[in-house]
C-alpha cells in the first residue's frame, strides 16, 4: 500500500517539476513563442481527453460492474459530473475573489487582482490534476500492479506534466512583464504546481483505503480533466486560429492519437 502512495507522490513531484521547468523559461525570455505554447497546449488537451476515457472512465466502468451493486452507468456518470462541477465551482470561487479585490479600486489593486487570478486559477486547476494522477496510481493496489495499469498511470502523469509546462510559463512570464524580478516570477510560477503532490497523495490514499470509492474517483478525475481541457486549454491554444487555423488543432489530434495508441497497445 505504502509503495503505491510513494509512486503517486513521485509521479506528482514529477508533474510539479515540469511546472517548475515551464516557469524557468522566464530566465531566458520575457515573451513566449505563441506557436510553441499553442502546440503544447493542444497536444496536452488531446492527451487529457484520450486519457479521460481509456485510462479513467473505462476502468471506472469495469470496476463498478465488478464491485458495486449500483449500476455502473450511474456511478460513472455521477462521478464524471461531480468532477466537472468541482472545477466549475473552483472557477466561480476565483472569480468571486477577483471581484472582491477589484472593488477596492486603484491600479495597485487591479494589478494584484490580475496576478492573484492568474496564480489561483492555475493552482486550483492543479488540484484535480494531482488527484487524477493519485487515483491512477491508487488503482494499482491489492496486487493489481501490471504493465497495463502501470503504463496507464504513467501516461496520465506524463500527459498532465506536458500541459503543466506551458502553465508554469503562463504564470511566470506575465509576472515578469508586470515588473517582477526573474527570480520572484519563477518562484510564483513553480509554486502554482506544488499543490499537485499533496492532491496526488490524497487521491492515492482515498483509493487505497476506501475501495468502494475507486470507480467514483476515476470518473471524478475524468470529469475534471475534460472540463479543464475543453474550457481552458483548447480555447487558449486556438487564440491564433486566424493566422494558424490548424496548427494547434493538429496538436490536439496528435496528442489524442498518441495517448490512444499507448492505451490500446498496452490494453
Amino acid at each position: 500500500m505504502d509503495s503505491i502512495v510513494l509512486m503517486a507522490l513521485l509521479a506528482t513531484l514529477g508533474t510539479w517539476l515540469v511546472t517548475a521547468l515551464g516557469a524557468a523559461t522566464v530566465v531566458f525570455f520575457k515573451t513566449p513563442n505563441p506557436k510553441v505554447l499553442n502546440l503544447m497546449l493542444g497536444f496536452a488537451s488531446g492527451v487529457m481527453i484520450a486519457a479521460s476515457f481509456w485510462s479513467l472512465l473505462q476502468p471506472a466502468i469495469e470496476r463498478a460492474e465488478e464491485r458495486l451493486a449500483v449500476p455502473a452507468s450511474f456511478v460513472v456518470t455521477a462521478g464524471f459530473l461531480c468532477g466537472a462541477v468541482f472545477i466549475w465551482i473552483s472557477d466561480k470561487v476565483v472569480t468571486f475573489m477577483r471581484r472582491k479585490v477589484d472593488n477596492g479600486g486603484g491600479s495597485p489593486n487591479k494589478k494584484f487582482s490580475r496576478i492573484m487570478m492568474l496564480i489561483l486559477s492555475i493552482t486550483i486547476h492543479n488540484i484535480p490534476e494531482g488527484l487524477a494522477v493519485g487515483v491512477a496510481f491508487g488503482v494499482l493496489k491489492n496486487g493489481a500492479l501490471s504493465t497495463e495499469s502501470l503504463m496507464g498511470a504513467i501516461t496520465i502523469a506524463i500527459g498532465i506534466g506536458l500541459q503543466n509546462f506551458p502553465e508554469g510559463a503562463a504564470v511566470s512570464l506575465p509576472l515578469r512583464r508586470e515588473g517582477f524580478s526573474a527570480k520572484k516570477s519563477f518562484l510564483y510560477g513553480q509554486a502554482s504546481g506544488m499543490v499537485e503532490p499533496v492532491a496526488g497523495v490524497l487521491g492515492a490514499l482515498l483509493v487505497v483505503y476506501v475501495e468502494t470509492i475507486l470507480p467514483y474517483a476515476l470518473a471524478f478525475a475524468a470529469g475534471a480533466m475534460i472540463l479543464v481541457a475543453v474550457h481552458e486549454l483548447i480555447p487558449e491554444c486556438q487564440k491564433n486560429q486566424d493566422t494558424e487555423p490548424y496548427f494547434a488543432t493538429m496538436g490536439i489530434v496528435i496528442g489524442f492519437a498518441t495517448m490512444m495508441l499507448l492505451d490500446v497497445m498496452l490494453g
